[in-house]
């Protein structure tokens, strides 16, 4: 069986990073992994780290790309693919645009869909906008489902999705770094090299880390945000790191509120390992990211959601994440009720991970070798 896995951005190809890892040792599986490029800098040291090597690679990015170019360019030259690989199988995994546009060009061509991270949903398709439309739409092109939850699961069935196309597999991102911090572990001058090139940080004061990249907290949102990190800042027990997203819109933002700021580092984004050990370091995450939602209640990190909604509740409910919204004063209060009150600060930080177990690439493998 050949099975063909496409992604484009940095968050796909950590999350396919153990599926592929799995399928290449199983007799009889052929995986072959064609890469769109929809991110360019921030895949290609992902799948350095992972030692991934694409046998297709579309290199579609371009300055000023928009969701039209991205869809049309996927859809063209991915067909061309397509029939020169000849896949029995291809998979896809979440909610981007080159997700969606991959899944719609294997219909085209007559190829069934593997979806992992199927199921999640807000609700709304304007939050978060593109996202929960591509992951909707592919929901309906794919045969096979990877559910990571049982509320994922049950999303789907209520949409009419046949319970025997659905597995609940928990989430991969959990694998790979559950993976990451093994490297991190095992190679003590690997991660003191990572940690002296960070922003020198003050051990005296505690870490909020913060990433911010949501195209529905552009138009005013990120701004909020910014002010309210701004005056965390200004407590003087914190420092804030801020790996802030290419996107120049983000940059702009960023870097016109919290510029200059003797407590507040901005940085580049950072490569996977870095961030993970970025992650280990820091007393609260602030994040609009779905991926680190998921990842930081392994670390045992509290978790601040700028989003008014989340596609991910179970974290909300076991109680390790909170969402605040981008109004400045909800940040500010929910972050110093963490930083001053031992008691909520403890309420949030127990490790305990609603998103699996790091077997998750198995089950979707076990899935796809049984047929």
């Amino acid at each position: 069986m050949r099975l063909l896995a496409v992604f484009g951005t940095r968050p796909e190809a950590i999350k396919m990073a153990p599926v592929l890892r799995r399928l290449a040792a199983v007799p009889g599986l052929t995986p072959l992994v064609c890469v769109t490029g929809q991110h360019r800098q921030m895949l290609d040291q992902v799948l350095e780290l992972f030692a991934i090597r694409p046998d297709y690679d579309l290199d579609l990015m371009r300055a000023g790309q928009g969701l039209t170019y991205v869809t049309t360019a996927v859809l063209e030259r991915l067909a061309e693919v397509l029939e020169q690989a000849r896949p029995d199988r291809i998979l896809v995994q979440g909610d981007t645009t080159t997700t969606f546009a991959a899944a719609l060009a294997a219909f085209y061509a007559g190829v069934p869909v593997g979806h992992v991270e199927a199921g999640l949903r807000t609700g709304n398709v304007q939050a978060p906008w593109p996202e929960e439309m591509n992951r909707r739409l592919t929901t309906t092109i794919a045969d096979l489902h990877f559910p990571p939850t049982a509320a994922a699961r049950a999303n789907l069935l209520a949409e009419g999705v046949d319970a025997a196309r659905i597995t609940v597999t928990g989430n991969t991102v959990i694998d790979a770094l559950l993976e990451a911090v093994a490297l991190l572990d095992a190679d003590p001058a690997r991660r003191a090299a990572i940690v002296a090139a960070l922003p020198k940080l003050d051990p005296g004061k505690r870490l909020i880390l913060v990433t911010g990249h949501r195209r529905e907290n552009f138009s005013g949102g990120l701004e909020r945000v910014a002010r309210g990190l701004r005056q965390l800042a200004d407590r003087g027990d914190v420092e804030v790191v801020y790996p802030v997203h290419l996107n120049p819109k983000v940059q702009q933002a960023a870097h016109a509120v919290l510029g200059g700021h003797p407590a507040i580092h901005l940085i580049a984004p950072l490569d996977y390992l870095p961030f993970v050990q970025l992650m280990r370091q820091s007393y609260l995450i602030v994040t609009d990211s779905g991926g680190v939602q998921e990842e930081a209640p392994s670390l045992g990190k509290p978790v601040l959601v700028t989003r008014d909604t989340t596609e991910r509740p179970e974290a909300v409910a076991a109680g390790t994440v909170r969402l605040v919204g981008t109004d400045t004063g909800a940040l500010v209060e929910q972050a110093n009720r963490l930083l001053d009150d031992p008691a909520a600060y403890a309420a949030m930080s127990f490790a305990h991970n609603p998103y699996g177990d790091g077997r998750a690439a198995a089950r979707i493998v076990e899935v796809l070798a049984g047929g």
